[in-house]
């Protein structure tokens, strides 16, 4: 067999073919554009939301460095910098807080850090620059200098007091640099020199890492070379690289780590199970099974148009292999003109819909994604889709014979037995027949029509199945909370009798009338051990300590005469309105709504999903627990035994073991393990946890400070309540804060609309895409079937008959179209949201067909009035002329 050079040939028939079919080209063209568009409006979207999202988080994080390596000594910091998996570093040094009025509000933090490290906290200055070494500069935020009352100007100084590892210090600067501040990142930040932090470490007497474990030491952010793609394991790595690792708190290897939780890659990838996996490869065929939808249409109809002339070609020796390469090329000469114009026009329109999309959620940054991923993502997905889609028809065109072209009509290429049937033709039977000549086409109808429908529905049940009871009971029980400013600071003080609310403000707060239930939790203002085992003891402090200061806490702490360790103990005490919203895990709390009744409620930890953590706590139901109410305690230095009355009267060199020599012992049973919602909690952890009886707590420890007061409204009446706990605790007893349901629930409405929007924004392009097609199908099989119609119409059938015909053929495709979107919904739905489930933890699966109930009708009346506008169009010729047209 001679093979023969014709490429060229082949390239010439296929541009003279498309050449002579402008419209037809044109229709292509805009068909590919449309599945780009769709592919780039998506990408952009997702990307953008994606970006905004992460600046979100890195802000709520507090940067945007991949991760970290926390409370190093310098020898350990200087091992790991240079690792050559790392891309570069920053470090920081913590050194203190300020917590006093006007700073009782808001979270800052002392610090040194490098440029590096400032520029990932969000600390580059708008003017001025960062402080230099030997200098007192430092430099801040403007909502900082706004608290001190100094005007942002370079050189202006400033005073300020903070707590350094316990000791109070007051320190002059002069201001070198300032950034604006950004109310969504958490901490707000004072930098200083290296130097100056050193000095102030050595006024103080603190020895890095200090009594809390982190004053002064080496904090170490990295950029990764790899990026953000598996930061979890590099971080392994690089701690395994140097002979560290981060699993066994308290082992003298154990390095605490930290991994940026702002980047979705990581998340993703720490929440990688099948289902997520799943779910992402559904999205992404979803998405190029709706472009495939578009132009596998437009391509069948112009190979179905065109079929005459490629049998003609096969008789004068075209091969099928030619044929499909004919078709081919002409499929990727339409996307050289297609896809640049859907990048444009698909970026500009995400570009418009970001913003509107990111307004309904607070926090989010609203930015437009330039990612080269976007165009380059879309590109391939259109190029692929494109060659996904002509593969079928040319597979037609090469399979057609000379003889069967010349006498192609719309599904006359398949060849099907048919049964005899002994009932009359009906209209009806007609119209569903015309459906079955060319049962690709209507599957492909059908099935874009339905894909819209289920999308909406999704979009629809997913943001339904947004529980805001679960959202917002998780950050707030009741109606408000009120509070010392302190108690809702990340990293605030230790409760203690200064942060009592005093009985004037609650009484000030129920003045205001509109009050239904309330209550209050007393706080622990005294010293109160816990006797337990040394392996509880570990376990319960592993995280804190290495292995090395273990040993030494443990010989330093005091037992009794069992031999257990005396450790410090967490109490609380709780009004019925506050034991109400405790979540029971075993027992019954009833007999903690007795007064004076020796009972209490075990605290046991839950993650976000409300699942109890029953390693966090060693007692269980009916045990017993001792507490021990110290009310004088002496300090004796272990190596000498001589005993002191305070730490203070303590040598600086010596240890000392702090031994109750007046206390009380009070013996509680255990009645239940509960889990307390974060907004009643202490809000830090470290030590075993109980909860008592409110009259209990008082008689038996003395002391009736109020941690939290929490209470209800009537609904008339929580807009007044919320504009009066605003502007009371801004403006007449700024000591104290609250928290509402209201701020978060409108948090949670933002979110919801978010994802409204985009869902309704993806089945809209979808929805088009099927009522493209649908218009497509109909038009084509009308314009196919035109002189057929004149034949039929030519032997007596009646035009309203054809059109009556026409609607049935419509109405059979929408309810082909919303049986299938109601099967895949009651199918696939329970299994999409179970994967949703897992990503957020306030999903609760609700199934509603109402979308379903609204588009049915819809496509019901699509079905009746485009064959009705179509024929109308088609029927302007006269029966003879239609006769007389040649295919």
């Amino acid at each position: 067999m001679m093979k023969v050079s014709n490429g060229k040939t082949i390239r010439r028939l296929g541009w003279r073919s498309m050449k002579a079919a402008r419209t037809r080209n044109l229709i292509a063209v805009l068909a590919i554009a449309l599945t780009t568009v769709l592919f780039t409006s998506l990408f952009t979207i997702a990307m953008s939301i994606n970006d905004g999202f992460q600046q979100s988080n890195f802000r709520q994080v507090g940067g945007f460095s991949h991760g970290g390596f926390k409370y190093l000594t310098e020898e350990q910091f200087n091992d790991l910098k240079d690792d050559p998996l790392i891309d570069q570093w920053g470090m920081r040094r913590f050194i203190g807080m300020p917590t006093e009025v006007p700073f009782n509000k808001s979270h800052v933090e002392v610090s040194y850090a490098d440029a590096n490290e400032a520029h990932w906290m969000y600390c580059d200055p708008v003017e001025g620059r960062l402080p230099q070494e030997g200098t007192d500069e430092a430099a801040t935020d403007t909502h900082v200098l706004e608290l001190l009352g100094v005007e942002p100007e370079i050189g202006a100084r400033f005073t300020i007091s903070f707590d350094v590892d316990g000791h109070t210090t007051t320190q002059t600067f002069t201001l070198c640099g300032w950034w604006e501040y950004d109310e969504a990142i958490v901490a707000n930040h004072i930098l200083i020199p290296k130097s100056r932090a050193d000095a102030i470490l050595d006024e103080v007497g603190t020895v890095p890492p200090g009594e809390d474990g982190m004053t002064g030491s080496w904090n170490l952010d990295v950029m990764l070379k790899s990026g953000s793609r598996h930061i979890a394991n590099d971080i392994a790595q690089i701690l395994e690289n140097h002979g560290y690792q981060d699993q066994s708190a308290g082992a003298p290897d154990y390095i605490h780590t930290g991994v940026n939780w702002g980047y979705t890659g990581a998340q993703l990838s720490d929440n990688l199970d099948p289902s997520v996996v799943i779910a992402v490869a559904a999205m992404l065929l979803l998405i190029i099974f709706t472009g495939y939808l578009i132009i596998y249409n437009v391509f069948q109809i112009s190979v179905t148009n065109d079929i005459r002339f490629y049998g003609l070609l096969k008789t004068i020796g075209t091969t099928p292999r030619q044929l499909r390469r004919i078709i081919r090329q002409q499929a990727l000469t339409l996307s050289l003109a297609g896809i640049p114009l859907g990048l444009v026009l698909g970026w500009l329109i995400g570009g418009q819909l970001t913003p509107a999309i990111v307004s309904q959620l607070n926090g989010v940054v609203p930015m437009t994604s330039v990612s080269p991923v976007i165009f380059i993502g879309a590109a391939l997905f259109s190029l692929v889709t494109v060659l996904l889609s002509c593969r079928k028809p040319g597979r037609i065109a090469g399979k057609v014979s000379p003889i069967e072209a010349v006498r192609y009509t719309e599904g006359g290429g398949i060849k099907r037995k048919t049964k005899k049937g002994r009932r009359g033709v009906s209209l009806l039977s007609m119209a569903w027949a015309n459906l079955g000549r060319s049962r690709g086409k209507t599957a492909v109808t059908v099935t874009s029509l339905s894909l819209a429908v289920v999308l909406l529905t999704v979009t629809v049940n997913f943001t339904n199945g947004f529980d805001m009871d679960k959202y917002v009971s998780h950050f707030a029980s009741s109606d408000f909370i009120v509070a010392d400013a302190g108690q809702f600071q990340t990293g605030g003080d230790i409760f203690n009798t200064d942060m009592g609310i005093p009985q004037s403000v609650i009484d000030e707060i129920n003045a205001q009338g509109g009050i239904t239930d309330g209550g209050v939790i007393y706080g622990k203002t005294f010293d109160a051990l816990e006797y337990v085992t040394e392996d509880w003891f570990r376990q319960n402090k592993e995280h804190f300590y290495t292995q090395e200061q273990m040993d030494n806490l443990i010989r330093l702490t005091g037992r009794n005469e069992e031999g257990l360790l005396a450790d410090r103990i967490q109490l609380s005490g709780m009004s019925d309105f506050a034991l109400d919203h405790l979540t029971v895990l075993e027992g019954d709390l009833s007999k903690l709504y007795e007064d004076g009744g020796r009972y209490v409620a075990a605290v046991y930890s839950d993650d976000d999903y409300g699942n109890p953590e029953m390693d966090s706590h060693w007692a269980r139901l009916g045990d017993i627990v001792t507490v021990r109410y110290v009310e004088e305690t002496e300090y004796v230095d272990p190596d000498t035994g001589i005993a002191y009355a305070s730490p203070e009267d303590v040598p600086a060199s010596a240890n000392y073991v702090a031994q109750p020599v007046k206390y009380r012992d009070v013996e509680y049973e255990v009645a239940a393990l509960v889990a307390v919602p974060i907004s009643l909690s202490y809000r830090y952890y470290g030590a075993d946890e109980f909860i008592l009886n409110d009259q209990t707590f008082m008689q038996d420890s003395g002391t009736d400070s109020v941690m939290y007061y929490a209470f209800d409204t009537t609904d008339e009446a929580n807009g007044a309540m919320e504009k009066f706990l605003a502007d009371y605790t801004e403006n007449v007893n700024p000591q104290f804060d609250y928290e509402s349901k209201a701020l978060y629930a409108s948090e949670f409405e933002g979110m919801r609309s978010m994802f409204q929007l985009c869902g309704g924004a993806l089945s809209f392009i979808v929805g088009l895409v099927g009522v493209l097609n649908f218009f497509n199908a109909i038009l084509t099989g009308i314009i196919a079937r035109k002189r057929e119609f004149a034949v039929l119409q030519s032997i007596g059938m009646a035009g309203k008959q054809l059109k009556t015909m026409l609607v049935y053929e419509g109405l059979l495709y929408a309810l082909g179209a919303a049986g299938i979107s109601l099967v895949l919904t009651l199918i696939f739905g329970p299994v999409a949201f179970k994967a949703v489930g897992s990503m957020f933890w306030f999903f609760t699966y609700r199934l509603t067909l109402t979308p379903f109930l609204i588009v049915a009708p819809v496509f019901a009346l699509l079905g009746v009035l485009v064959p009705l506008a179509v024929y109308r169009s088609v029927s302007k010729a006269t029966i003879v002329e239609r006769l007389r047209e040649v295919d």
